[in-house]
């Protein structure tokens, strides 16, 4: 997870909102992202959805089997849902995302029974750190 924040940071820096993620296999990482949706100007650059792309490409294989991800903040439905399409056996993330967060605050799609593939879910890791660098991000907005 530290690696993840790391990654936030550098969103941080580049006036991005600070999520970060990475993808391990087989204890290595075999994929480190930041968001990128302004820079990009795109709007599915999430640190999730780079991470995916990335590990795929590693792997050479679109499904990730027997990968963890680490991200600083509960995914969307788009980036759970990808999580899911992917095969990601299991999600560590920091801080809950009560409005969009889709792995069991908002929604659940990480768990759904109605999908063929469930992911595992652990929140709270490094929660403070990830919450806290989102709430100097927003702070820091509203006062422009």
């Amino acid at each position: 997870m530290r690696e993840a924040l790391k990654e936030a940071k550098k969103a941080y820096e580049k006036d991005e909102v600070p999520v970060g993620a990475v993808i391990v296999h087989k204890d290595r990482i075999i994929a480190r992202a930041h968001n990128q949706i302004k820079m990009l100007k795109d709007p599915t650059a999430h640190a999730e959805m780079i991470a995916i792309t990335q590990a795929a490409s590693y792997l050479g294989n679109e499904r990730l089997l027997d990968t963890s991800i680490y991200a600083t903040i509960e995914p969307c439905s788009m980036c759970a849902g990808a999580l899911v399409l992917a095969r990601v056996k299991q999600l560590f993330y920091g801080a809950k995302d009560p409005k969009t967060g889709a792995c069991g605050s908002a929604l659940d799609i990480a768990d759904n029974k109605k999908l063929n593939h469930k992911v595992k879910v652990t929140g709270g890791v490094l929660e403070e750190e990830s919450k806290i660098l989102l709430q100097e991000f927003f702070s820091k907005r509203r006062k422009k």
